[in-house]
């Protein structure tokens, strides 16, 4: 996956994925290749552009299935409905499902119909499909989401935290980048400005600090030194200040108790 603040670019990544196929299986033996637009417990980490548009074509050449997993990153999450929009990319299967029912249990896939339609009756099933409740509630958000204009609610909060954070960033040399998707954002704590010393031991006081003054924050990332914010998009900017204002002093406290 590539990782621009650790110089992995699309390229290394894709000239990766064709060296696997060279030496560990060959590309007509690969049926899908599944992947999330914006990596969620991965590390807020975005696919880019480049990667999304060569993987694309290197899975239509070789006849693989392209899954883009929008489970987190989809309804909004990035400031457009779904994650891989930003990449000007059509995948051949969306996974959904959090947001799509505002929090009532729901998932599905979405695909196109020569896949969709190609198992038989009853070929296709699960515990909890087609649960009357979750879907009503999955229709109900459709709604609120043209009714309320929750995309373009979601660009302007993404573009007022990265804005914030990047502020934060600048006064604090732990943290290493500010990076995500619309409001998919995240802080990155590393040791010594370095991006191969990741701190997770700050990234969890920053969390635990934040979380004694009221705002609740969570961890991810492969060295689980990355702290995320998953703000709804509805929330009001008035919140958005006080959460920020919360991050900024949490992070002051660590630095100085631990710098």
């Amino acid at each position: 996956y590539p990782d621009a603040y650790r110089n992995f670019s699309a390229a290394d990544a894709i000239r990766s994925l064709e060296d696997l196929f060279a030496t560990q299986i060959a590309p007509d033996r690969v049926a899908a290749i599944i992947l999330e637009p914006v990596q969620g417990d991965g590390g807020f980490l975005p696919a880019g552009k480049d990667f999304m548009q060569a993987l694309r074509e290197l899975t239509t050449r070789h006849g693989i299935v392209l899954i883009c997993d929008e489970i987190q990153a989809g309804f909004g999450r990035t400031g457009e409905m779904f994650g891989f929009q930003h990449f000007g990319i059509q995948p051949d299967v969306i996974t959904v499902a959090k947001s799509l029912a505002g929090g009532l249990p729901i998932s599905g896939i979405v695909g196109r119909a020569e896949i969709m339609d190609a198992p038989l009756p009853g070929g296709l099933g699960g515990t909890y499909g087609g649960n009357p409740l979750g879907c009503a509630a999955a229709l109900a958000v459709l709604d609120v989401f043209e009714e309320e204009q929750l995309l373009a609610k979601g660009r302007a909060l993404g573009a007022k935290l990265h804005a914030g954070l990047e502020q934060i960033a600048r006064d604090h040399a732990a943290i290493g980048t500010v990076r995500g998707l619309g409001p998919m954002a995240a802080l990155e704590f590393v040791r010594n400005s370095d991006p191969f010393q990741p701190d997770a031991d700050f990234a969890q006081a920053v969390i635990d600090q934040c979380r004694e003054d009221g705002l609740l924050v969570i961890k991810c990332g492969v060295h689980r030194n990355t702290v995320r914010l998953l703000a709804p998009l509805t929330v009001s900017d008035a919140i958005v200040n006080e959460a920020l204002a919360i991050l900024r002093n949490a992070v002051t406290k660590v630095s100085a108790k631990l710098r």
